[in-house]
This record gives structure tokens, C-alpha cells and sequence, in this order.
């Protein structure tokens, strides 16, 4: 056996080891973390953008929203440093548009800094402003949503209407939950064409911010059965401030009082209107972690 042959060979893989690990430590490094999250299906990219500067384009949302071709979710959220709070949340729709609010993606971020803190509450920043969080027991996550808009100009609608009873077909109900919503209530929510109405509605002239659409049928003493069309996303299994506003919008019309049970395509959450606000209580996930690639930040 040549040993001159076999040493030179042993260098060669070592220093292709050496190269490769260094590669991949500085591709990590120019990488960005994610963590993959959701609540009862209504998915998320979180990206903890604490200690680190974060630039998100429009273009870059829609491009790892892509679920062929990016990560998939229906928003995204970025984790800020905040002075006031933990952090502080911003959101975007997987169309590239911004939100104001996200019920699921603060239980599911409020989860995850309560676990890194080793607490049972929070406090977070949003658009609606400070919510309060707090763990319930059996891996359920408890959010203040804020309390509802209820006057047309807050919403908004484009003109000043009953937000009781809107002047299209079905006779919805407007509220705000710092993000605008439509709600009917119908027979039977699992009859509805939800792709061709929420589409539809989303849309309509009386939302000049579009809307997110909710179906919904009681099916039980303070039990409500909900099909959601998000805004800028479509039809999602749940969503947080849909379940806020359908219940505020059932108790506005004497259907339920004014805490119930929401069962969406995705499982139950529990809506409790209080005088201190919408508080938004049910599961989260944090399903894993993982890093994108400088390739995958430069969507148009």
C-alpha cells in the first residue's frame, strides 16, 4: 500500500471537511431563523427579530408565503424588541399586505416568550396596541384582543351604515378588531361556496381595507360553527379575531351571550367578550425551526 498516497488522501478529505463546514457556517450566517407555527391550522412564519435587523418587502412576503414554492402560511410575523412590552408583533398577509391584528399568531407568539421567560403572562405590542396573555392550562393560550369597533368609521366602512345590518344579501354584521370583518349568519355554514362568496365580499365597495368573511351557524346554546375567508390570505381553519368578532357580532344580535365556543374547519377556541375587551383563549403549535437561505429573501 503506497502510505504517501493514502496520507495525501486522508489531508485532501480533511480539508474538504474543513471547507465544508465552513460553508456551512457561513451560510447559516447569512441565513435568517424562522420557527413554523399555528393555531388550531391557521399558520405562521414567526421570525424573532429581536437583537437584529429585519427588512420585510411585500415581495418577500408573498415569495415564502408560496406553499409550492416557499414556506407556506397564511401571515407572517416579525418579533421586535420593545421598551414598554416583551416584544412587539407585526403582520402581514400572505398577499403581501400588512395587518393590524392576528389572534392566533399572538397566542402562538405569546406561547413561545412566556415558555423562553419561563412565565405564565405577557404582555405584547400590536397596532391594537398593548394585549395581555396569559397561559390557561392544557396547553391553551389566553390573548386580549382590545375591545371591538362597533361604529362604521372605525372598521371601516366606506359610508356611514348600521354596522348591525349591512345592506347586502344575507344581512352581515360589520366589527372591527383592528382588522375589518363580515359576518353571516346562515343555516348552515357548511353549505356555503366560501371560496366564490368570501372571495366576493372581501372585496365589496363598503370595505375600502377589503374585509376578512366569516359563515356562521348556532348549533348549541352559546356554540357556534364558523367558516372563515381571511383577508389577503382566503380560506383558512381558524382565525383568532374572526372568532372575536363572530361572537360579538352574535351577541349584538341576541343569538348567544356574550362568551361562547367557536368551533372552526381547525377545532374549538373559547371568545369571551368582556368590559376589558375580546379575550381569545385555545391551542397553539410550534411544529419547527429552520433557517432560509439569502435566495429565498430576495422575492419581488
Amino acid at each position: 500500500m503506497d502510505h504517501d498516497l493514502v496520507g495525501k488522501g486522508l489531508w485532501i478529505y480533511r480539508t474538504y471537511r474543513h471547507i465544508r463546514r465552513g460553508m456551512t457556517t457561513q451560510e447559516n450566517i447569512s441565513g435568517l431563523p424562522f420557527m413554523k407555527m399555528h393555531g388550531l391550522g391557521n399558520d405562521f412564519a414567526v421570525i424573532d427579530g429581536r437583537g437584529r435587523k429585519v427588512s420585510i418587502s411585500a415581495g418577500m412576503v408573498r415569495s415564502l408565503g408560496d406553499r409550492r414554492h416557499g414556506v407556506g402560511f397564511d401571515q407572517l410575523v416579525l418579533i421586535e424588541s420593545d421598551r414598554e412590552a416583551a416584544a412587539s408583533l407585526r403582520f402581514w398577509n400572505v398577499d403581501g399586505s400588512g395587518s393590524a391584528a392576528c389572534g392566533n399568531a399572538t397566542r402562538c407568539v405569546a406561547r413561545f416568550l412566556m415558555d423562553e421567560a419561563r412565565g405564565t403572562s405577557i404582555t405584547l405590542r400590536t397596532e391594537r396596541g398593548f394585549l395581555a396573555c396569559a397561559d390557561v392550562g392544557d396547553g391553551r393560550t389566553r390573548v386580549n384582543m382590545g375591545k371591538p369597533e362597533l361604529m362604521w368609521s372605525d372598521i371601516p366602512l366606506s359610508e356611514a351604515l348600521d354596522t348591525l345590518s349591512l345592506p347586502l344579501e344575507g344581512d352581515p354584521v360589520a366589527t372591527g378588531m383592528g382588522n375589518p370583518h363580515c359576518t353571516f349568519f346562515v343555516e348552515d355554514a357548511d353549505a356555503v361556496d366560501l371560496e366564490a362568496r368570501g372571495a366576493e365580499v372581501e372585496r365589496h365597495p363598503l370595505f375600502p381595507e377589503r374585509t376578512n368573511v366569516q359563515f356562521c351557524s348556532l348549533y348549541g346554546p352559546d356554540r357556534l360553527r364558523l367558516r372563515v375567508w381571511e383577508r389577503g390570505a382566503g380560506v383558512t381553519p381558524a382565525s383568532g379575531s374572526s372568532s372575536c368578532a363572530a361572537v360579538v357580532a352574535a351577541a349584538r344580535r341576541g343569538l348567544t351571550g356574550r362568551r361562547a365556543t367557536v368551533r372552526l374547519d381547525g377545532g374549538e377556541m373559547e371568545v369571551d367578550w368582556g368590559e376589558d375587551g375580546v379575550w381569545l383563549a385555545g391551542p397553539t403549535a410550534h411544529v419547527f425551526d429552520a433557517t432560509l437561505r439569502p435566495e429565498a429573501l430576495n422575492g419581488k
